[in-house]
């Protein structure tokens, strides 16, 4: 299937050293990454219970204050 010579040609490429250089700087790289990794530990953060106020209940307005003319909410003058 394959020739002798995609052998050949396919050793020598291997064995070049832009090849080598490379694959040692990704396995130098994928090292210190997974150090970082391991060695990375986030800071605990102590968690402080904060007191809520119990908010009472606000009553609703009267029904007569409700009605009007809804210009006067706006502040609108008739002409």
């Amino acid at each position: 299937m394959f020739s002798k010579d995609f052998f050949e040609v396919l050793a020598q490429i291997l064995k070049s050293w832009q090849v080598l250089a490379v694959s040692v700087a990704l396995i130098i790289y994928m090292y210190l990454v997974s150090y970082v990794a391991r060695s990375y530990r986030r800071p605990r953060v102590k968690r402080v219970k904060i007191k809520t106020k119990k908010v009472k209940p606000v009553l609703a307005a009267d029904p007569d204050d409700m009605e009007g003319d809804p210009n006067d909410e706006l502040g609108l003058e008739e002409e």
